[in-house]
This record gives structure tokens, C-alpha cells and sequence, in this order.
């Protein structure tokens, strides 16, 4: 199958997750990535149940396991600084502490799957797809920095605002659905020095707030907001440039309290700063001829799921699969892989309606006066969903 070209757009995660394994099956990859290279920043994410051992099968589960946060717990502080609630059993980020899951940052994540992959997958940085025309037997595609170049099968793999899906299936606003806010994350320096911890600070009347967290050896620490907002993207951001958004995030952060003010400052500096709706992704087929979707382009859960990343990685290895076992027929194998996916994707982007359930009945039984003690996206079934997925061997 080294004669099959794939084309994946996107080099976060699910990208390459399925350049490692269609390599390893013989298929020929390239990887076009928008960004100038690797991008750092993003927010702790969670590797779990048959992510894992997607992970171990990979042989990189040992090094991700030597990138976890390392997290101690958690506390609950108001805008005085005062202590209100504190835990060593989970945290808001990762949840129970006790649990095989492995928090990592998504850049440390993104790094180790490059890595793995090796030199027989070729990656196009600082580029992207333009256009794209499929026919009988391979698909056209041209690049916006120029040139172009045939592939028989092509994977929008670039996350919930997929450009490469937009140019197959039409804009994004058939497909995506708010779940009613923004989150905002960047980094700063560990001044507070928390020892692998975590400290969230809940505005009195408001369903978000703030929360820091010291990462990597607490060298350093990541800042996350929430903006509540039902105003859909292409308004709420729309043309909003990355300076835009920092004064959008300080003019609804005007009158927070405790380390927000601070950190608020550390934000105008801050080269990683990413603001993004809380979403999800629902389309009726995740493919269109030779153009096929994994991961968030296909089937975001939301940070909400807490399974986001990990579903992607099992789509990775899924479609990865399908393709070899119907020796690239594109046909088949697309066909297989929804099949194979589409049931777990469908329960783990429930576990978010569930959890935004769980936060509007809080905050409606405390009138937003009390803080959200428990303000994990684990509930109740969680880990039924989570591990209802078995891999197959291909």
C-alpha cells in the first residue's frame, strides 16, 4: 500500500496519531500543517481508557506517562484569596487522581506523537490546503503557498474549524453546536509557586471564573478562563483579531478579584494565548468521496466530554486501520471505520450535554451564590462510556 497517498490536514493531534499508524501499514503520508511549525500552548488534556492503550501500542505510553501534569489536587479560593474547598482526590482538570488517566498539556502530547512517527511521514509546515477536486481515481489538491499535488485520499484532521472540511461538506455553522461558551487559556510564570496544584476561583453570581495550574515541574503555570455566552462564533470571535480577543477577555474580567488582575497581565504578553468556543461537531457522514474526518473535525465532544483527545486518538487508530484492512480502498474502509466509531463518539459528546446539565442545575439550586465543589466533567456512567470501547487488532 506504500503506492496509496494519504493527505492528512491538521498536526495537532488526531493528525499525527494517523500518520504514525498509516505509515506503520504501509501507506504512503504527508502532513500539512497551517502553522509554522509544532504550536505550543493549549490546555491539560486527558488521555484515557482505549486511548491508552492506543498509546502503549504506539510504544509511547511510558514517555506521556512521564509528561502527566503530575497534579496533587485541588482548591477553591474566593476573591479574597480564602480558602473555601480543598482535595487531594481530583481535580477540575483531570478528575480522580487515582484513576489509570494520564493529564498532560496538549503541546507535550502533540510532541511525543511527532516524535513517534519518524522519518517516512513527510510534514508541510506553514502551509494549507486551498482548494481540492476529486475524481475517479485521486483528488487535486493545491496549496495556498502554491503547487499541487495528487493524493488518493485526503483527512481533515484540523480540529473543530476544519478549513479542509468546509471546502467538502459546506461552513462550519451546518455542523457545529454551542454548548453556550468560550474558553480562554495562556501561559505565566508559577509566582504563586503551587506545587503541582490547582487553583480555581469561582466569580459570585457566574457559572465561570478563573483557574491556574502549575505545569512541567511547576517551572511554569497555565491560566483558564470561561466567558458564558450563547452568541454563536462567527459573531462572538468572527474577525475578532488575537489583540481583540485579549481585550474582550479583560473587559469581562474587569471586575474579577483574587490573582485575576495579575494574571490578566501576564496575558497581554503571553505568545500562546487561545480563545475558542465550547462546541461540538455533528455531521451525518464523516466522509464525501476520497475526503474523510477524524477526530474534532468529525466528532468534537467539547472539553465539556473530558474525551475529546482520546477520541480522537481511537479515531485515528481506527480509520488507520480500516484503510489497511481493505487494502485502501477508500470505499470500504471509510464505510467501516463510521461504522466501527460512530456509537462511541455518539456516547462520549452525551458526557458533555450531561455535564452542562449538571452545572445549570448547580448553579439554579445555589443561585450562583454558593461555589461548584465537585466542578469535574466525571458524573455518574462516565467510565461505562469511556472504557466501552474495545480495539481491534488489524
Amino acid at each position: 500500500m506504500r503506492n496509496t497517498r494519504v493527505l492528512i490536514s491538521g498536526a495537532s493531534i488526531a493528525g499525527p496519531a494517523l500518520a504514525y499508524w498509516l505509515d506503520r501499514h504501509g501507506f504512503q503520508v504527508t502532513v500539512v500543517e497551517r502553522a509554522a511549525g509544532p504550536r505550543p500552548g493549549g490546555q491539560a488534556i486527558d488521555v484515557r481508557g482505549p486511548a491508552l492503550e492506543v498509546c502503549e501500542r504506539m510504544g509511547v505510553l511510558a514517555e506521556v506517562r512521564a509528561l502527566r501534569t503530575g497534579l496533587r489536587g485541588m482548591s477553591m479560593v474566593d476573591g479574597d484569596g480564602k480558602e473555601l474547598f480543598r482535595t487531594t482526590e481530583r481535580t477540575a482538570s483531570g478528575g480522580f487522581l487515582d484513576s489509570p488517566d494520564v493529564e498532560i498539556l496538549r503541546d507535550d502530547l502533540s510532541s511525543v506523537l511527532l516524535a513517534a512517527g519518524g522519518d517516512g511521514i513527510e510534514y508541510l509546515f506553514n502551509d494549507s490546503i486551498a482548494s481540492l477536486a476529486q475524481g475517479p481515481d485521486e483528488v487535486a489538491v493545491t496549496f495556498h503557498r502554491g503547487g499541487s499535488r495528487a493524493f488518493d485520499i485526503v483527512v481533515a484532521a484540523d480540529g473543530v474549524h476544519s478549513s479542509t472540511r468546509a471546502l467538502v461538506f459546506g461552513p462550519e455553522e451546518k455542523f457545529l453546536h454551542h454548548m453556550g461558551g468560550y474558553l480562554g487559556v495562556w501561559t505565566v510564570p508559577n509566582y504563586l509557586g503551587l506545587d503541582r496544584w490547582e487553583v480555581i476561583y469561582q466569580m459570585p453570581g457566574d457559572v465561570w471564573g478563573g483557574m491556574l495550574m502549575s505545569v512541567r515541574e511547576n517551572t511554569e503555570a497555565r491560566v483558564y478562563i470561561g466567558i458564558d455566552s450563547d452568541e454563536p462564533p462567527a459573531e462572538f470571535l468572527g474577525s475578532r483579531t488575537v489583540s481583540d480577543q485579549k481585550r474582550l477577555v479583560a473587559e469581562r474580567y474587569r471586575d474579577a478579584r483574587w490573582e485575576m488582575p495579575r494574571l490578566l497581565e501576564y496575558m497581554w504578553g503571553a505568545p500562546d494565548f487561545h480563545l475558542d468556543v465550547a462546541a461540538q461537531i455533528h455531521m451525518d457522514s464523516w466522509s464525501r468521496g476520497r475526503v474523510t474526518l477524524v477526530g474534532d473535525a468529525g466528532y468534537c465532544g467539547s472539553p465539556m466530554s473530558g474525551q475529546s483527545t482520546s477520541v480522537a486518538m481511537v479515531g485515528a487508530y481506527v480509520l488507520a486501520g480500516e484503510l489497511k484492512a481493505a487494502g485502501g480502498d477508500h470505499t470500504t474502509a471509510f464505510a467501516a471505520y463510521e461504522r466501527e466509531l460512530r456509537g462511541y463518539a455518539a456516547a462520549n459528546q452525551q458526557l458533555a450535554l450531561d455535564h452542562k446539565a449538571r452545572k445549570k442545575d448547580a448553579e439554579t439550586a445555589s443561585h450562583g451564590q454558593e461555589p461548584d465543589t465537585n466542578p469535574t466533567n466525571i458524573g455518574d456512567g462516565f467510565y461505562e462510556v469511556v472504557n466501552s470501547y474495545t480495539l481491534k487488532d488489524y
